[in-house]
């Protein structure tokens, strides 16, 4: 979940704290809770889909390290932390586990070092970084130390990359990210669209998005979404919407696909 550039505003919305606030969570302000409301005006369902994109994250999680074995994950823009967090899911099934998240908020950062509490055996750590400049995550000495690089990893993306617009080149951050990771890694990825709404809806959305009250934000088509997981070999069922993406798994699936306005896929690196 991108944050806001700008730092600590309170008085601006932010994209982590605003999602905190759709989930039911308390750390995120009055600006936030502001945005909220006026988005669930023109769509009404948006609490459904932040639930429903947050449900997708811990069923890929766990799926990831109950049936793949990864022990290892990158979780880029990691937002505001609500238990269970990734961390928590992961070591649930390995308790060595090992987590690495990634922000480029200090309200987030202060947040999660406090709260992303790992198992003695695992790790849990934090690096203040942002998708946009992916050679500074790579290559910063808190990766080195939480992360393997040559064993598995799993790169988390999870409603991320719409708050890069294509002026940020989100396509080349991702490509080079996907890049670095060994073979037998896996990406996690899930992106709002605007496919299944109808034209009366899609141009709402499209109004508030183009009114910039709210924040840098592009949805994107299945095909466009397709382009960030080129070249990796997507699971079962592929690129679907969130709630299609083993909806029997916990936590399941509950909604429809034009409520959840996301797209959800989890690829494995040949």
């Amino acid at each position: 979940m991108m944050s806001d550039p700008r730092g600590l505003d309170p008085t601006w919305p932010d994209p982590a704290r605003r999602y905190n606030d759709l989930l039911g969570g308390k750390d995120n302000f009055a600006a936030d809770r502001a945005s909220s409301a006026e988005i669930a005006k023109h769509f009404p369902a948006i609490r459904v889909a932040a639930r429903e994109n947050r449900s997708f994250l811990l069923r890929a999680v766990r799926y990831l390290a109950a049936d793949k074995g990864i022990r290892q994950f990158l979780d880029i823009g990691a937002g505001m932390p609500m238990s269970p967090g990734v961390h928590e899911i992961a070591q649930r099934v390995d308790p060595t586990a090992r987590v690495l998240y990634v922000d480029h908020s200090e309200l987030v950062a202060a947040h999660i070092r406090a709260l992303a509490v790992s198992t003695e055996e695992g790790r849990s750590a934090f690096l203040h970084g942002d998708l946009r400049q992916p050679q500074h995550i790579l290559t910063s000495p808190q990766l080195a130390d939480a992360l393997d690089m040559s064993q598995p990893v799993a790169l988390i993306l999870a409603a991320i990359l719409h708050f890069c617009t294509d002026e940020d080149d989100p396509y080349s951050a991702v490509r080079t990210l996907i890049e670095a990771l060994p073979p037998g890694s896996y990406v996690i990825c899930s992106h709002a669209t605007f496919d299944p709404v109808d034209e009366r809806i899609r141009g709402r959305l499209t109004k508030l998005v183009d009114s910039a009250k709210h924040g840098p934000f592009q949805a994107r088509t299945r095909d466009e979404i397709a382009k960030f997981l080129d070249g990796l070999d997507l699971e079962p069922p592929g690129l679907v919407s969130t709630i299609a993406w083993h909806p029997e798994l916990d936590p399941a699936a509950d909604g429809h696909e034009h409520e959840a306005i996301s797209y959800a896929a989890v690829g494995r690196v040949p």
